[in-house]
C-alpha cells in the first residue's frame, strides 16, 4: 500500500491540488474533446455523472459515492459491470491497483465499467495514469474549480514522479 502523510508529503501533496492536465471550468467545454477519446476513464463521481448527462460513457468509471466528501447516490450508472475496491483516503492500495488492472483488461469489449471504491477514489487518478495506454484520455474534478482533462501519454512521467514520493507500507 502507498500512502501520503501531511507532514512528510507537503511538496506532493501541493503538487496534487494542481491540475494534472488541461482544466476546464465549465464541463461543456470538453465536450468536443471527450468525445473524440479513443479509450476515456473517468474518477470521481461528479465527473461520471456529468457525462452521463450528456449521454457520454466512459470505458472505465470510477466512483466512491461521495462528492466532496458528501454522500451521492449513483442511481443511474447505466452498467451491470461493477467491481469493487477498497482504498481508505489518503492511500492508493494493492487492491485498487489490481481492480484497476481488471477493469482495464475488461473494457476492452467497447462497454463501461465501474469500480465502486469503498473509501475513497481521488487518488485512482495517478494508477491509472501508469497502467493505461498512451492513447487514454483521463477525467476528474478538480474542486471548486471545474474538469481536468489529461492525455495518459502526456502525464506518465509526472505521475511516477509523484507515486515514487509516497510512502510504502
Amino acid at each position: 500500500m502507498l500512502r501520503l502523510d501531511a507532514e512528510l508529503n507537503k511538496d506532493i501533496i501541493m503538487e496534487l491540488k494542481r491540475p494534472l492536465g488541461k482544466l476546464y471550468p465549465d464541463f461543456e467545454d470538453a465536450i468536443d474533446e471527450i468525445k473524440s477519446s479513443e479509450f476515456l476513464i473517468s474518477v470521481g463521481d461528479a465527473t461520471f455523472n456529468n457525462l452521463i448527462k450528456h449521454g457520454l460513457y466512459p470505458n472505465i468509471g470510477i466512483i466512491d459515492n461521495l462528492i466532496q466528501r458528501k454522500n451521492y447516490d449513483n442511481k443511474h450508472i447505466g452498467t451491470n459491470n461493477i467491481l469493487k475496491a477498497n482504498n481508505p483516503a489518503g492511500t492508493i492500495t494493492d487492491d485498487l491497483w489490481e481492480t484497476i488492472g481488471k477493469a482495464l483488461e475488461l473494457s476492452d469489449n467497447g462497454e463501461c465499467h465501474i469500480i465502486s471504491v469503498a473509501g475513497e477514489e481521488d487518488l485512482a487518478v495517478l494508477p491509472c495514469i501508469l497502467m493505461a495506454d498512451d492513447n487514454t484520455t483521463i477525467l476528474y474534478g478538480q474542486p471548486n474549480e471545474g474538469l481536468v482533462l489529461l492525455k495518459v501519454c502526456d502525464t506518465k512521467v509526472m505521475a511516477q514522479k509523484l507515486i515514487d514520493g509516497f510512502i510504502k507500507e
